[in-house]
């Protein structure tokens, strides 16, 4: 990162990065790493110019390294509120950790991405994100005919890198990608071709985008013990209240059953109350439900819960109980922050899910990967277990999504995609309810889930 032929290149192009910033490129560059990293967080950005990305971004406290002294000289002058440092050693005494780390097309010009990565770890704690972006091989020809002409800024010899390349770089470095995609068709501000390539076509030719865009976090497990709240909503689901409470077990440092009643006309609620006493050394809470919809009662029930690992289980107990601690044991070990489990792998019991449920879960399944970047293979299994941190974070950004999902794993997988949380699948046993019908209408449900595809889409692709 600190050769001299580099520096001295960089410091001689220092007072023209004024005016190559205001290109096109850079304002599309900072448009979706605003998307990526939220405003107010502890970000730390190396190679960082002359700083208008980080002072995009709005950090509360926003560190820019460079080893360029020409560009940090500028840096300080354009962005004060800011701290700017000239070097290339990642000092943690210094610096300290932040939330976010970010490389704006820095990998292409180091001489050794892995010793990087590797220090990078030093600034950073178990829930930072690492956001990067940089040039896509098949741009390289064109780049260089660009440059040739004077529409792009030149630069000495590249690391031309693969999606890959670089994922197998963060992960010799000690980093795990969290997701991947690519954006930018047309770096120009072309008129009305522009805003047609970059928003609408982009997002479905990802391999012709110039600019790939990585989240890592870092890799590492741990074995830390939790407080848990497993929520339970339940609509005409008698017959399974009592089953629920005596094959759910007891989990890390205490779990506590919530369930929630939802408008039964066949006495669920009694139910409820006369099981809460046959066990009285379970924690058990009950609460009625206000609002409609498998979704309202998670919300309503989440509020109320006091654990630290929040889980969702359905009432009709197609999901065996006995299957939590795996859950448990996915989350509290740092394998993942969004556990989610899907029913699509093991065979199944007959009738536990109709063919037509089968087909619909599994394009739904494609769709809901390719929005949010992350291999989901079962998007409508009602267990899903996450941290209490993150939640009421995901409820804080509510509005970015919306509020008309009844069913709540679509709320719950959209937020998780928008805070850069590590997602797993979870392979489960899916059996049949052996009591009670479902509460899911095929079509009409259907056609909302269609709906909220084209909403998140719009969220989350076509920026």
């Amino acid at each position: 990162m600190g050769m001299p032929d580099r520096r001295s290149f960089h410091d001689e192009r220092a007072t023209f990065r004024p005016r190559e910033l205001k290109r096109y490129y850079h304002r599309l560059l900072e448009r979706y790493y605003r998307f990526l990293v939220p405003p107010g967080a502890r970000t730390l950005e190396v190679g960082c110019g002359i700083g208008d990305l980080l002072g995009a971004i709005k950090p509360s406290h926003g560190v820019g390294i460079d080893f360029s002294a020409a560009m940090i000289e500028i840096a300080r002058k354009r962005h004060p509120r800011l701290e700017f440092y000239v070097g290339s050693e990642i000092d943690p005494e210094k610096l300290g950790s932040f939330d976010f780390i970010i490389l704006s097309d820095l990998v292409n010009d180091l001489p050794d991405v892995q010793e990087l990565l590797e220090q990078l770890r030093r600034v950073a704690h178990p829930r930072t994100r690492l956001v990067l972006n940089f040039f896509n091989q098949v741009w390289r020809p064109l780049l260089g005919a660009l440059e040739g002409v004077g529409l792009k800024a030149p630069t000495l010899l590249q690391n031309w890198l693969s999606f890959d390349d670089m994922k197998n770089l963060l992960h010799l470095g000690g980093w795990e990608m969290i997701r991947g995609e690519t954006r930018i068709l047309c770096p120009m501000n072309i008129p009305v071709v522009a805003p047609l390539f970059n928003r609408w076509l982009a997002p479905i030719l990802p391999s012709l985008c110039l600019t790939i865009f990585q989240v890592a976090r870092i890799s590492h497990e741990e074995k830390r013990e939790f407080t848990c709240s497993i929520v339970i909503p339940a609509r005409n689901e008698a017959g399974n209240i009592e089953a629920a409470v005596r094959r759910t077990p007891e989990m890390g440092k205490g779990t506590e059953i919530i369930f929630i009643e939802g408008h039964s006309s066949d006495g669920t609620w009694e139910e409820i109350e006369r099981v809460k006493s046959l066990f009285p050394t379970r924690r058990i809470v009950t609460v009625k439900q206000q609002s409609k919809g498998k979704g309202g009662a998670v919300r309503e029930a989440f509020a109320v819960a006091s654990g630290e690992l929040l889980f969702i289980l359905d009432a009709d107990l197609t999901m065996p109980p006995e299957q939590l601690p795996k859950f448990y044991e996915v989350a509290r070990s740092n394998r993942g922050e969004f556990v989610n489990g899907v029913r699509l792998v093991y065979p199944m019991e007959e009738q536990a899910m109709q063919f037509l449920n089968m087909i619909a879960n599994k394009m739904f399944s494609m769709a809901f990967t390719w929005l949010i970047g992350q291999p989901v293979k079962d998007t409508l299994c009602g267990t899903k277990v996450l941290f209490r941190s993150d939640y009421d974070q995901i409820a804080k950004n509510r509005g970015y999504f919306g509020e008309f999902d009844p069913f709540g794993d679509f709320d719950l997988l959209f937020g998780a995609s928008r805070l850069n949380l590590k997602i797993v699948d979870l392979p489960i046993r899916y059996q049949a309810r052996s009591y009670g019908s479902t509460n899911i209408n095929r079509w009409r449900h259907g056609a909302l889930l269609l709906r909220m595809v084209w909403f998140a889409a719009r969220r989350l692709r076509f920026l």
